[in-house]
């Protein structure tokens, strides 16, 4: 029998197991170092090759890997120690950062040498993040993982926001041939942590899942079956499907031409004011929700309608033409967006079986993040047919009918 872990009040914080202040710290040290990378090797790249599609590849090379290969990495976590499926990343990574700077140093970088490594730190992303779910669970047990899982969503906000300033900065002041190895450095503390951390499922007692080898297309094809029995988990999963793949992260892409049609004057503050509003929202989030009790309860209904509140703030964004109106509306979409996608991986961290676990994280990092490479053609390439403004509107509905379908379904499967 898998060991219980005695839950604590529903207010404590996470922060409370000294194991996991360690690990936040060095989670949010890596997903700096990530952001960083991609600010150096990005300039580089544009300087030499001055390629859209370069670009285009970067983002699709960035997704790509968890649609392809999240549940077999969680597979694998059912199997192994996710300790070590994390320090591999954590070489992939250290290994993608050496690789540009060697290409740097010899002044002899290629398109294709570009594109393998963004292959290969798309490859390290996906082995990082579906690997520190598993462990987050085995870290902090049920009773905290709520926060937890607020916590990490909160620390990926400030890596992605502190890491391009200080990316820049470091390659103002060493250049980014020496910036690119120095980022290497940020990587290491998880990477050295994770040599003895005592945590994992052997250290919790719990019950290694069944031995199957590792089979690709079998695993997500058999893992959505299992998951179709279990109803709070799979409206988790199509919720954080539908999000990634009809917006994700691709209005925020489109923010320069969405800050130019505000007419601000300024493109240039203006899109930063905008990034940073969304980003501002989702951080007091993270803030309020952690240190101001259970006033948001941890439950599918709760998720699903403050997911049908964001996809209504990014439709009322898509038709903003006062700027002052917009930096508000985007505040709001931010605090909703951090609110509802933490509320959905705590929920599937809490309801997936032991047993298959992995599995199912893998599942749903793969649709919470794998999507993502699609949404791409739903907001940007739709927008170049009409405009973005339609585009982004048309999303956000098809967002929040899969939403509302959902909700209504809620009834039905209680009864049931």
């Amino acid at each position: 029998m898998t060991t219980a872990v005695a839950s604590p009040p529903a207010e404590t914080s996470a922060l409370r197991v000294a194991g996991y202040r360690t690990f936040l710290i060095t989670f949010m040290l890596a997903m700096m170092a990530d952001n960083i990378e991609h600010v150096i090797s990005y300039w580089v790249a544009f300087q030499k090759f001055h390629s859209a599609a370069l670009g285009g590849f970067a983002v699709v090379s960035h997704w790509l890997p968890f649609l392809m290969f999240s549940v077999p990495v969680g597979a694998l976590n059912d199997r192994f120690d996710s300790r070590r499926l994390i320090q591999v990343g954590m070489v992939l990574f250290i290994s993608a950062s050496v690789g540009w700077g060697y290409f740097f140093v010899t002044d002899s970088l290629q398109m294709w040498h570009a594109m393998v490594l963004l292959t290969l730190h798309g490859c390290a992303g996906v082995l990082w993040g579906t690997s520190s779910q598993m462990l987050l669970y085995d870290i902090v047990g049920p009773g905290y993982l709520a926060s937890a899982v607020r916590l990490n969503a909160t620390a990926r906000y400030l890596g992605v926001l502190v890491g391009p300033g200080v990316g820049s900065i470091i390659m103002r002041t060493l250049g980014p041939t020496r910036g690119i190895f120095v980022n290497t450095m940020f990587y290491l503390p998880l990477l050295l942590w994770l040599v003895a951390a005592p945590y994992g499922r052997h250290f919790r007692g719990g019950v290694a899942g069944a031995k199957r080898a590792v089979r690709g297309l079998a695993d997500i094809v058999q893992t959505l079956r299992d998951v179709r029995g279990m109803p709070v988990v799979s409206a988790m999963v199509l919720l954080a499907g539908a999000a990634s793949f009809f917006i994700g992260n691709s209005y925020q892409a489109q923010m320069p031409g969405f800050a130019h049609d505000l007419g601000h004057g300024d493109p240039g503050m203006a899109y930063t004011l905008l990034l940073g509003a969304d980003a501002a929202g989702a951080l007091l989030a993270g803030i309020l929700l952690e240190t101001r009790g259970t006033w948001l309860p941890m439950t599918a209904p709760s998720a699903l309608k403050i997911a049908l509140l964001w996809g209504c703030s990014l439709f009322l964004f898509s038709f903003m033409r006062w700027y002052p109106a917009a930096i508000c509306v985007l505040f709001v979409a931010g605090f909703l967006e951090l609110s509802f996608s933490s509320m959905t991986q705590a929920l599937v961290q809490l309801n997936a079986p032991d047993t298959i676990r992995g599995r199912v994280l893998g599942l749903f990092s793969m649709s919470a993040s794998g999507l993502r490479a699609f949404s791409g053609v739903t907001v940007g390439l739709l927008g170049s047919v009409t405009n973005t403004h339609l585009s982004l509107a048309l999303s956000a509905v098809a967002f929040v009918a899969v939403a509302g379908l959902l909700l209504l379904r809620r009834p039905q499967q209680a009864a049931a």
